[in-house]
């Protein structure tokens, strides 16, 4: 069983963690080779996913919502073996309540269900933005 929605704990611990300024959401998304639809229509997982981009799109760019990387897999070098990601991409949001609105918006609802049919497993981490430090090793406050 994949990670496709947070939990309500979870959730309301993003929430409730309001500080101020952008966050980053990155995220990594595994595709179901057919979708999932409850009702039984078909498409691919791809299909379904495009679907979610579609429709939900407005509603991310209308809330500031923004993509500020995204790449392509190629081999995990550390790490299990068996894992693969379909999208790997990182979000910008001008605040964690733009996400939260997003996530409630009627508009945004509807449109999730394409990506619950379309995705097997996922992850969605959550990251303040720092300026770069000279080195990777070198972390700013």
């Amino acid at each position: 069983m994949g990670h496709i929605d947070p939990t309500k704990e979870i959730f309301a611990q993003f929430r409730d963690n309001d500080r101020p300024g952008p966050t980053h959401m990155l995220n990594l998304v595994r595709l179901r080779k057919e979708a999932a639809y409850p009702d039984g229509r078909k498409a691919t997982g791809a299909e379904a996913y495009a679907a979610y981009g579609r429709e939900s799109g407005p509603v991310f760019e209308r809330l500031g919502g923004r993509i500020v990387w995204q790449g392509k897999f190629e081999l995990m070098l550390i790490g299990p073996q068996e894992e693969r990601w379909d999208h790997c991409f990182i979000a910008e949001y001008p605040s964690v309540a733009a996400f939260v609105e997003m996530i409630r918006d009627p508009v945004y609802r509807e449109a999730v269900k394409h990506r619950q049919a379309a995705v097997e497993d996922s992850r969605l981490i959550r990251h303040a933005v720092l300026q770069v430090g000279k080195n990777f090793g070198e972390i700013p406050s």
